[in-house]
């Protein structure tokens, strides 16, 4: 097969026959001055696409200031050298949407998709003519762009080594990010740097500008491809790197084919930039699941914290915490309390050596009776969540995929929680004639294999909830069993991580991952301690509001029960705050700093807040303009209280009620590391 490079920056080009020099043609050449520009529907935004001595060059502008400076788009493809050029944009092809879709859960129940198209052929002109076709959606407060192979006979089966799509961030920055293709995956604390000292990132990658702009650069729809890290190259100039895989090659596919979007993400400010995180799931497809009404939002408990606190271990033995007699308990508790599910980590054979060889998915320990477990949890109608994980094994967890799915929906399971567990480069599969290769956690093979899960499981009834997984690309928008998961550092590094996670984690994640969508934080450890009894470094609110401010539809009330019961008043909001919404926004906050959200209940009138802050004091107004007019509304407020912050009282917390309109803003104070949470119920 004649393999070869679009859009490069010399002329120098290396096809299987040989090595030829190319120059661009007089066609090719007359038609440098051409400029493409699609504008959003507020026609602030605009994308421009032009060629460069024959090299597809764009540029982003928002209203005339320039946002991305000219960057250059192009592949390696295998065979075919480094560089090549002499590219011809042809017709732009123009269209625009303009409607609205429901979601079954989330955020938001409506999301608005409003944006306008340009589809633009780039064809090589050599003798193969092969072409490759850009499609961009700009929307007002960001945009998407993906490259489109179709079906040709020049161009058949596809081999990608690399993806050169470049981000040049116009005007000086600052930058907060975490490693790509480092061991721990995801699961770093953020660095705040100067953009010109980002290293390998992985997205969504956040910038601020010295003029205060923010931008977000991350991919929507990541189906049978890798998956991205950006790499700095030069300056504030970054180009995509896609993970690898255990092949020389990165992604192989046969025409036509689409990549995933890549997406930029605008806002005047922290909270503006939130607010057009929804493009990355209007870049996905619609629903394919049709009615999935199974799918259930809500709180759950679980054996878990113990474990990470080393009182009990998920391998059989006399620490063992998966036994029929702790579960028992657990359902027990979230029967009294209101949680619809019981996670159960750790009941079944083959905890956890041999890279996962050992497990069995559909046999348990003999001190777990999964057939009791169900039956209980039914009569209390609780829910039980399962477990998967597989160190990494993916090969022999798709190979018992379907017997273990089998199993869990014969008993009254429709949530299980999958685990990756493995360094970054250690996920195992299994070839059809046995060899066994090892990926990466977001190479191609993963990204096949997430989307196997998502469709296999639907099959069964049952919702995913993901644990090092691949990051989250808006695929629960096509696949809305994809309720949520991990892909950052959680709560679990506050029994035994070092550091602990800072107080400026959540402020930071909200506008950093959370771009990308739902994750499992797994909050409440109304405890504040770790393992050995360390310090949590959150007050006792602020472990409330992570329950808004951390959106996720599957939220996990984490400490021990005996910890709950020592806290009622915690536990009195942790029982009542809502996971799904019919609206959410964030009210005010700077990334890494404070964060205030405001989310509506779904179906409801009534409204939740959380805020958090850093390790600094700080005085919030939160206006509450969002509020029904003419309405009188109870607020409750679970808020930090006198000497309280992380270098005072943890625990001291005031719980407190006023009456409050639409007219009024309320003035909290939060102290270091501290926060509130507050629901808003309007008086009848």
């Amino acid at each position: 097969m004649t393999e070869f490079l679009v859009a490069c920056r010399c002329w120098t080009v290396l096809l299987a026959a040989g090595l030829f020099l190319c120059f661009p043609s007089a066609d090719a050449l007359a038609r440098e001055d051409t400029t493409l520009r699609q504008c959003s529907p507020d026609g602030r935004l605009c994308f421009a696409l032009t060629t460069v001595a024959g090299v597809p060059t764009y540029s982003v502008d928002r209203g005339g200031v320039p946002v991305i400076d000219p960057s250059t788009l192009g592949f390696m493809l295998r065979g075919a050298g480094k560089w090549g050029g002499a590219i011809e944009l042809g017709d732009a092809v123009r269209s625009s949407v303009d409607d609205s879709w429901e979601q079954p859960w989330g955020e938001n129940r409506l999301v608005v998709n409003r944006y306008r198209e340009m589809r633009v052929p780039m064809v090589e002109r050599r003798a193969t003519l092969r072409e490759i076709r850009l499609v961009v959606r700009v929307f007002d407060q960001g945009l998407g762009f993906r490259f489109e192979f179709p079906a040709q006979d020049q161009l058949v089966d596809v081999t990608i080594d690399e993806e050169l799509t470049e981000f040049a961030i116009a005007g000086e920055a600052e930058a907060w990010w975490i490693p790509g293709g480092e061991s721990n995956r995801y699961e770093y604390l953020y660095s705040r740097t100067a953009a010109k000292e980002v290293g390998t990132a992985h997205t969504p990658i956040t910038f601020r500008r010295a003029d205060g702009l923010h931008l977000a650069i991350h991919e929507a729809a990541l189906v049978d491809y890798s998956a991205f890290w950006l790499q700095r190259i030069e300056g504030q100039r970054f180009r995509t790197r896609l993970a690898p895989s255990s092949q020389p090659w990165k992604v192989r596919r046969e025409a036509p084919f689409a990549t995933p979007w890549r997406t930029l993400l605008v806002g005047k400010d922290a909270p503006a930039l939130y607010a057009a995180s929804d493009i990355i799931l209007n870049l996905n497809e619609p629903n394919r699941l049709g009615d999935v009404s199974w799918v259930k939002p809500h709180k759950y408990v679980g054996i878990w914290w113990a474990m990470h606190l080393d009182e009990w271990s998920w391998n059989s033995g006399p620490k063992h915490g998966a036994t029929t007699a702790n579960v028992l308990e657990y359902i027990d508790f979230a029967a009294a309390h209101g949680f619809g599910s019981v996670l159960i980590e750790g009941w079944n054979e083959g905890w956890w050596s041999e890279s996962g060889r050992n497990f069995e998915f559909a046999t348990a320990y003999p001190d777990f009776d999964m057939e009791r477990v169900a039956a209980y949890a039914a009569q209390k109608d609780v829910a039980i969540m399962g477990h998967h994980e597989t160190a990494g094994n993916a090969g022999l967890y798709e190979r018992q995929l379907e017997q273990a799915l089998d199993y869990y929906q014969r008993h009254g399971v429709h949530a299980v929680k999958t685990g990756y567990v493995a360094d970054a480069g250690g996920v195992l599969r299994e070839d059809p004639d046995g060899t066994e290769q090892w990926e990466y956690h977001d190479g191609q093979f993963m990204a096949r294999h997430h989307v196997l899960v998502a469709q296999r499981a639907a099959e069964h009834r049952i919702a995913i909830n993901a644990h090092e997984p691949i990051k989250d690309t808006g695929l629960r928008r096509t696949y809305p069993n994809l309720v949520t998961r991990e892909g950052a550092r959680g709560t679990e590094y506050n029994a035994w991580g070092e550091p602990p996670n800072p107080p400026e984690h959540e402020p930071t994640l909200l506008f950093t991952r959370m771009l990308s969508g739902p994750f499992d934080l797994t909050p409440g450890i109304v405890s504040l301690a770790g393992r050995d009894g360390r310090p949590i470094p959150n007050t006792l609110a602020r472990q409330l509001a992570h329950y808004v401010v951390i959106y996720s539809p599957l939220q996990m009330a984490a400490d021990l029960p005996q910890n709950y019961r020592k806290r009622p008043d915690a536990l009195a909001f942790i029982e009542r705050v809502p996971v799904d919404w019919e609206r959410s926004r964030v009210v005010a906050g700077d990334i890494g700093e404070s964060a205030v959200v405001a989310r509506q209940r779904r179906h409801g009138s009534d409204w939740w807040l959380g805020g958090v802050t850093d390790d600094s004091r700080r005085e919030v107004a939160v206006d509450l303009a969002f509020l029904a007019d003419g309405k009188d509304y109870t607020a409750e407020i679970w808020r930090d209280g006198p000497g309280g912050g992380i270098d005072g009282d943890r625990f001291a917390m005031l719980r407190e009620t006023r009456t409050v309109t639409s007219r009024d803003t309320l003035s909290l104070t939060m102290e270091a590391g501290g926060g509130f949470a507050m629901s808003l119920t309007p008086i009848d």
